[in-house]
């Protein structure tokens, strides 16, 4: 049977009573129910082509070594080059038995969303290959990397502090358009936004991925839907933790803790510390707003003349504001696209005003 997923947005073609009986139709309803909305176009004219599993097999040399480029929850990935000649990123499903049925909606959901999305920092899903019980994402090819594996070393280059900063407001700007109800006219929760979910392109433009785990809002007055307590350790919501109630805030506290990372250099979670320096947000959450203790947890990878401590101490409390454990006190993810902007031109003016003072000596 032809998977058609992304036609499922168009025209309903399964009864209710099909619905119901259909172990992989992707739950919950509010997700079907725009399907009679107007279909919109996509980012690209191949946004949703469905690929075979023999096109995947001549993409990637047969899954060879030489092309993979990471693993993840959902499985490998790997670089690919299509039959038009254009590079892409393919993510193999590669799951247990026990959990193909969560993979099969994590899937549906990534497929039905990003295809629905148009945004310069969310990843570009080119299409997909649901042949048999063969699973692959195909999308544009990031050249950088994530951002995570720069700041641990593993990327070619080092960021300074204007890069962080830029990386730090594209992932804002996406997020914010994710909140702000986007193309599919009803606000998403990432519900599982990271460092290793920030992608870089050829000039370090940030763009988020991964959107297995993404949950569409209630509409009305409703500001939370309950949900099963899914992501990634370390960039936990804890108010979703402990009462179960999703919000758009959860993603502004994961936020915070990619900012923390990106001042810091450290991990959100680093299990070979010590048992009170494990969690990031922890460790460093009492000194953010602390002028003098903030200097000593600055990444020491930085050179200091990209940074002006003025612009660390804002970034620092924008930070310390989205961390807060009561998620009604955390800056809204367009809030903090503002203040990103404000701390971009201050740390650009200072260094202006810094090497105009050199060039006077």
């Amino acid at each position: 049977m032809p998977f058609g997923l992304v036609s499922a947005w168009n025209k309903r073609r399964r009864s209710k009573s099909q619905e119901h009986t259909d172990p992989w139709v992707y739950k919950p309803a509010q997700l079907w129910q725009l399907e009679d909305q107007t279909p919109r176009p996509t980012k690209r004219l191949h946004g949703s082509s469905v690929f075979t599993l023999k096109e995947m097999e001549e993409a990637t040399c047969s899954f060879s070594d030489e092309n993979l480029l990471g693993k993840g929850g959902f499985g490998k990935v790997y670089k690919g080059t299509l039959r038009s000649g254009e590079v892409v990123a393919i993510k193999k499903m590669e799951l247990p038995a026990i959990k193909a049925a969560e993979g099969e909606r994590e899937f549906r959901v990534e497929v039905d969303i990003l295809s629905r999305l148009d945004h310069p920092n969310l990843v570009s899903l080119i299409g997909y290959c649901a042949d048999g019980k063969h699973r692959f994402l195909v999308y544009e090819y990031m050249r950088n990397g994530n951002l995570q594996d720069h700041l641990n070393g593993i990327g070619e280059r080092s960021m300074d502090w204007p890069r962080r900063l830029q990386v730090a407001l594209g992932a804002a700007k996406g997020l914010a358009y994710l909140h702000s109800s986007s193309d599919v006219g009803i606000p998403i929760v990432h519900r599982d936004f990271k460092s290793t979910n920030i992608l870089l392109d050829d000039n370090f433009e940030a763009k988020i991925s991964d959107f297995g785990l993404a949950k569409l809002m209630p509409e009305g007055q409703e500001t939370h839907v309950t949900a099963r307590v899914l992501g990634t350790f370390g960039y936990f919501d804890p108010e979703y933790t402990s009462t179960g109630k999703l919000t758009l805030q959860s993603d502004v506290y994961a936020f915070g803790v990619v900012l923390l990372e990106l001042l810091t250099g450290r991990r959100a979670v680093d299990l070979n510390q010590g048992p009170n320096d494990q969690n990031l947000v922890l460790q460093v959450r009492n000194i953010l707003n602390d002028r003098k203790k903030l200097r000593k947890v600055i990444d020491p990878e930085m050179a200091r003349n990209s940074y002006t401590i003025q612009s660390i101490v804002m970034f620092a409390n924008l930070a310390s504001r989205c961390v807060r454990t009561e998620s009604n006190e955390r800056p809204s993810m367009a809030e903090c696209v503002k203040e990103l902007v404000t701390i971009i031109y201050t740390n650009s003016k200072g260094l202006g005003m810094v090497m105009h003072t050199l060039r006077m000596i």
